[in-house]
């Protein structure tokens, strides 16, 4: 019985034991299990705070890139260093945003040239690229008039000439911007392939402001034709100074802000071929003294044309009319027109007429046999109708 009693002992004392072991056991697989759950989601956590690779606007080795499309790189990680050159080893200004997780490049790149990117984000993924520009078939200069800071009449135009004519005149005028200080209203007007003017629709308003951008750098402006440049202009109106000239009084007057400030006689162009045309004009440039040269437009001298000097040319067109001293033409002013076009006066009168008429002042020619003086020519586009202009507005 003694060792019945002892046998049972051992037994419970191994059950309780075993459970004893259990017991530890369960108490200690507790923070053990934890562990190994927190290190799943650690992982995962881990997993899920891994940020994107870097992503650059420009593909490898793409070709065609547009020189003035800015090319960025978006890094989530952050930027450890980046660097644009092309092929000659240039590098290309750039920029970062304040965290330093975008980059771009800060100017212009060439046409036709070989840019390498190269660089890491901050886990270490390269973006690394390899483009080309685009090559332009032709390259045009854009040369803009008035003179940049010039103080103009309220007749003078936009002037923009293209050394290369664009096949897209659409597209050159996009990148024409005419900003005003008034909201001025105005339009385009193709004189020729490779001239265009912006023109107000009515005579600017003394004291005008106006800023002109030919933003043409980097655009195609048809059959593959770019912008050599970007051009950029201000200038001013001032007085309102308007030449009335009448051929049924011989006469030209001077106005200045409505009033007259003189007048004086003349003679125009004898009736026929030589007839001077009606319409508007606008001042050019002033020459104390010139030499009038008939074979410049045409007639040569053996068909009675001429290589005449003269004092005091104020230009009015590009076909050769001007205001200017003629002292042979003495006994016809204010009587009878003799002139192959231009307005004779008296060389006291034509010396007035230039000291107090500038660039841009309207002459307004009535009462003569010609025709109209065309649009396209030079500084005859106030005879274009509003109509007829493009993309008429104001800015």
């Amino acid at each position: 019985m003694v060792k019945m009693r002892s046998a049972i002992f051992r037994v419970v004392g191994f059950s309780a034991a075993v459970s004893l072991s259990v017991g530890l056991a369960a108490c200690a697989s507790g923070p053990a299990g934890s562990g190994q759950a927190g290190g799943v989601e650690q992982a995962a956590e881990q997993q899920e705070q891994k940020l994107p690779a870097p992503s650059v606007s420009v593909e490898n080795d793409a070709t065609k890139v547009s020189p003035i499309d800015p090319v960025t790189v978006d890094a989530p990680a952050g930027i450890r260093a980046v660097q644009l050159t092309n092929e000659s080893g240039k590098v290309v200004k750039g920029e970062f945003n304040a965290d330093m997780t975008k980059w771009s490049t800060a100017e212009p790149l060439g046409y036709g040239r070989t840019y390498t990117l190269s660089g890491r984000d901050r886990e270490d993924n390269s973006f690394d690229r390899t483009f080309t520009t685009v090559t332009p078939n032709a390259q045009t200069s854009v040369y803009l008039g008035p003179g940049d800071g010039a103080e103009v009449g309220v007749g003078q135009a936009v002037t923009i000439r293209f050394s290369y004519a664009p096949g897209d005149r659409e597209a050159a005028e996009d990148a024409i911007k005419v900003t005003t200080s008034n909201d001025t209203e105005g339009g385009f007007y193709w004189q020729s392939d490779y001239e265009l003017i912006w023109r107000p629709k009515d005579y600017w308003v003394p004291g005008t402001k106006v800023s002109v951008k030919a933003d043409v750098y980097g655009h195609d402006l048809g059959g593959g034709v770019y912008g050599a440049d970007t051009s950029e202009i201000s200038f001013s109106i001032g007085d309102e100074t308007i030449t009335r000239v009448n051929n049924a009084t011989k006469t030209l007057t001077v106005l200045r802000n409505g009033e007259t400030i003189g007048s004086f006689p003349i003679s125009l162009g004898r009736s026929g071929r030589w007839a001077t045309p009606n319409g508007i004009y606008v001042v050019g440039d002033k020459q104390e003294s010139m030499v009038m040269d008939s074979t410049t437009y045409g007639l040569a001298l053996d068909a009675g044309g001429y290589k005449t000097p003269v004092k005091y040319a104020t230009q009015l067109s590009y076909s050769g009319i001007y205001v200017h001293a003629a002292p042979w033409a003495m006994g016809a002013l204010g009587s009878y027109n003799q002139s192959h076009g231009c307005i004779n006066a008296s060389t006291e009168d034509a010396q007035w007429y230039q000291s107090v008429v500038k660039r841009g002042d309207p002459v307004e020619v009535t009462n003569t046999d010609g025709e109209t003086l065309p649009g396209w020519d030079g500084l005859g586009y106030w005879n274009v109708a509003p109509e007829e202009l493009s993309r008429l507005g104001g800015e």
